[in-house]
């Protein structure tokens, strides 16, 4: 029987020694051969603690860039993109015609596990500094924010993935304990929105440095006081999901949003070729590409005075030769990841801009958020600014510039179209194809407590 989250803490610390992207070159790991949960839990060295801690980067982007990860599979219920896998026609057969199916661990049981398992890692980093004498106070406070902001990250990702389905919260628990509850929506993203700020609690007290050294991903907020910007910044994304505007507007006054800095500051999954490390699989080498754009994109993109289409669609997306699977079409493929050790972002300032505009538009402030949206609709798309925004059009126009800004970026679309209630708007290409709303429970966690 299925325990939720449970992992082996050998597993972690072979995460932690993978190399991270972009890291300390200087830093070198020993073999710890395996060890036990006992000296993680019992008397952890710095070394040990350090090297766990960098595990949950690695634990968080994993599924983040396969070609069944997070941004494809979302992308896919999102009509931002397609997979054209020939020996596996689920992805078009269970995403888009069927319902997702809890006993399919590649499809609709995805998405799950691998959550789980990095926030069981980052308790096992938790009750690790209950019993360390090899940190300062400071370090350890800061290490309780950084596990606890990396927690509320994957299980934001779970409750995305899940939505009314719920999620488990209760993870720190035996490994031979009964399953824990779950619980609904509501209450899966209130606790994530206070584990959010138990962790910026601790990251406040961390001092001026971690002991650890983050990815390259994380430049700019690789620092206690710096991370909380990265924080508040999931904290905003968290209250909006919620509903809590005004909560939204505070958290990301409290980030790393500037409308004068580049739009493309943020925080990232990172990948590498090197020994040990993982490769961006979303990237497209040329030739025949099977990770493809849904031609909407292109479609219906906006032109620009000159007649081009908005930039934002020119450098993502680029016309191929028309492939078909199973009655599906398109003659476009990505150009968004260019590399197999290209970065994913997690958030970006032009999401969070996108995100204020969103927060002030709910709230009545009109002029704010179309200031706001206009700033990424010149900027980023080399638009015109539009004078005729008010209260009937604000709503099209944030969803279609968030579409266009975050496109292929971590399944937004499909979420920001769900949220708004609005799934139905998406496209459909064949007419028995369907709308799937929410993944389901895996199969084995149903199973776990009673079916």
């Amino acid at each position: 029987m299925q325990r939720v989250a449970v992992v082996k803490a050998s597993t972690l610390i072979l995460l932690g020694a993978v190399a991270l992207g972009g890291c300390d070159e200087s830093l070198n790991v020993p073999d710890f051969n395996n060890p036990g949960l006992e000296q993680l839990e019992g008397n952890p060295s710095r070394t040990l603690i350090n090297t766990a801690a960098q595990g949950l980067l690695i634990g968080a982007r994993q599924y983040a860039a396969n070609r069944n990860g997070y941004t494809s599979l979302l992308g896919i219920l999102g009509r931002e993109s397609y997979n054209f896998d020939g020996s596996d026609p689920r992805f078009i057969t269970e995403m888009l015609e069927g319902a997702l199916d809890p006993g399919s661990p590649a499809f609709g049981a995805n998405l799950w596990n691998l959550r789980y398992q990095n926030i069981r890692n980052a308790n096992i980093v938790l009750n690790s500094l209950d019993a360390t004498t090899v940190l300062t106070a400071a370090e350890v406070e800061a290490l309780r924010g950084f596990a606890k902001t990396m927690q509320a990250l994957d299980l934001l990702m779970v409750i995305n993935t899940r939505d009314s389905n719920g999620a488990v919260i209760d993870t720190n628990r035996p490994l031979d304990a009964d399953p824990a509850p779950i619980v609904s929506k509501d209450e899966t993203l209130t606790f994530v929105s206070g584990l959010l700020d138990e962790a910026r609690g601790h990251l406040q007290a961390g001092g001026a440095a971690f002991s650890f050294a983050l990815s390259s991903g994380f430049a700019g907020f690789d620092t206690p006081s710096t991370f909380v910007q990265f924080n508040r910044a999931l904290k905003a994304r968290v209250e909006l999901y919620r509903g809590n505007d005004g909560a939204a507007l505070q958290a990301l006054g409290e980030s790393f949003l500037d409308p004068d800095d580049d739009l493309d500051v943020g925080a990232y999954h990172t990948f590498g070729t090197g020994g040990g490390d993982a490769l961006n699989n979303l990237f497209d080498p040329g030739g025949s590409p099977d990770i493809l754009a849904h031609p909407s994109a292109w479609n219906e993109a906006e032109l620009k005075d000159s007649g081009d289409r908005d930039d934002r669609v020119t450098s993502r997306i680029r016309q191929v030769a028309e492939q078909t699977q199973l009655g599906v079409t398109t003659g476009f493929a990505f150009d968004l990841y260019r590399s197999n050790s290209a970065s994913v972002p997690i958030i970006r300032n032009e999401e969070l801009i996108l995100m204020r505009a969103e927060a002030n538009m709910k709230m009545g402030n009109m002029t704010a958020a179309a200031e706001d949206i206009n700033l990424v609709r010149t900027r980023s798309g080399g638009l015109a600014a539009r004078t005729d925004l008010d209260a009937s059009n604000m709503e099209d126009e944030l969803l279609r510039q968030r579409w266009f800004s975050l496109l292929f970026e971590g399944g937004h679309r499909w979420l920001d179209m769900r949220r708004f209630g609005r799934l139905s708007e998406l496209p459909l290409d064949i007419a028995n194809h369907r709308h799937n709303e929410r993944f389901p429970i895996p199969e084995a966690e149903t199973l776990a407590r009673g079916g």
